[in-house]
């Protein structure tokens, strides 16, 4: 069992606090991130059919939880992982303009999980996708929607001050852009993780770039599917990688917390190059994979925000359990209640 005990851990908020909390906390940063990416609310499937390439294959060691369709003979549906690919086809569905996105309330189930403070088998999250041009395909605009993203969580994070005092704001004015690369020169002799614990420590909130790709040691920072996040185009400073995770210093928890993963989205050849890559060029006759290919969809930035993580961080809870209502190993709960931490 991976578990977390703060010293002396007392909740801030109780029950009922926390429930308000929580309303206001999604309510007030959903607002805030559609303004500042200009997206729209739409609404999203739980599953999708099976052998369609619509379905987030994560790490791709993930099994998605599946179910036969009795009045589709027999067709297999899946529970999302998340909606990285199914955004996209829906700007070009809803005829979404260069600048406007859409974004969508997420809900998946992640079997596999290895439960502990921060990782639940329920996943919610912000899914968030925004059309783009050719020109902005490069690491300045990431950047800046990533600093719009920081703004979005900011305000959010006053507002919980304003509306429960003793939570007092604690992300720095400005998050610090890092390299995967420069993450391994910097500790290179740290796992990924530590590296982030590092970093995130250093400056309260960072954004590191590039993952997905192989590192100059030949090691990955972190898993990432080869067909929606291009972690393969030149960067700067001869770097790869045109995506990366938001990553902040838990004060709670003592370690890196991720609040968000995103990126520039493939293109055809970054597309091609990636699936060759991972040896899954049988991938480019799936139904997402084609409309892709054949200049279908158009090119975007996307990712996903997590909501009970984003909860869990202002609220300044010690496991995700106190946000969200899931199941957990029994010697978890009980561990947890001993020390005043109590999972809904």
């Amino acid at each position: 069992m991976k578990l977390s005990i703060p010293t002396n851990y007392k909740s801030l908020l109780d029950l009922p606090q926390t429930e308000k909390a929580i309303k206001l906390v999604k309510d007030f940063f959903e607002l805030s991130l559609a303004s500042e990416l200009h997206l729209r609310r739409v609404t999203a499937p739980l599953f999708v059919l099976k052998g369609t390439g619509i379905n987030d294959d994560l790490n791709g060691t993930e099994r998605p939880v599946a179910f036969p369709i009795k009045d589709m003979d027999d067709s297999v549906a899946e529970v999302v992982h998340s909606l990285a690919k199914w955004k996209r086809m829906m700007l070009a569905d809803y005829n979404i303009e260069m600048g406007y996105g859409l974004y969508t309330d997420m809900n998946a189930i992640r079997p596999d999980e290895e439960l502990d403070n921060i990782h639940s088998l329920y996943v919610d999250q912000w899914d968030w996708e925004r059309v783009m041009s050719k020109e902005q395909r490069n690491l300045d605009f990431l950047k800046k929607t990533v600093l719009g993203i920081y703004e979005a969580m900011k305000r959010t994070e006053y507002m919980v001050y304003e509306n429960f005092g003793h939570i007092t704001p604690i992300l720095p004015e400005e998050i610090t852009f890092i390299h995967t690369e420069e993450l391994l020169a910097q500790y290179p002799n740290l796992t990924p993780r530590e590296r982030e614990t590092k970093a995130a420590e250093k400056y309260g909130a960072i954004f590191v770039i590039g993952i997905g790709g192989d590192l100059g040691n030949g090691t990955k920072h972190d898993g990432r599917a080869p067909d929606y996040d291009d972690w393969s185009s030149d960067s700067v400073k001869g770097f790869k990688g045109l995506n990366g995770d938001i990553v902040v210093w838990n004060s709670v928890l003592q370690s890196a917390f991720e609040l968000s993963s995103m990126g520039i989205r493939v293109d055809q050849d970054a597309l091609i190059r990636q699936l060759a890559s991972r040896g899954a060029e049988k991938r480019k006759e799936l139904y997402f994979h084609k409309r892709l290919l054949n200049g279908e969809l158009p090119l975007s930035i996307g990712g996903g925000i997590g909501q009970s993580r984003l909860c869990m961080f202002f609220l300044r809870k010690a496991h995700i359990g106190e946000i969200q209502a899931s199941i957990w190993p029994p010697a978890m709960v009980e561990e947890c209640k001993k020390n005043s931490i109590f999972l809904m």
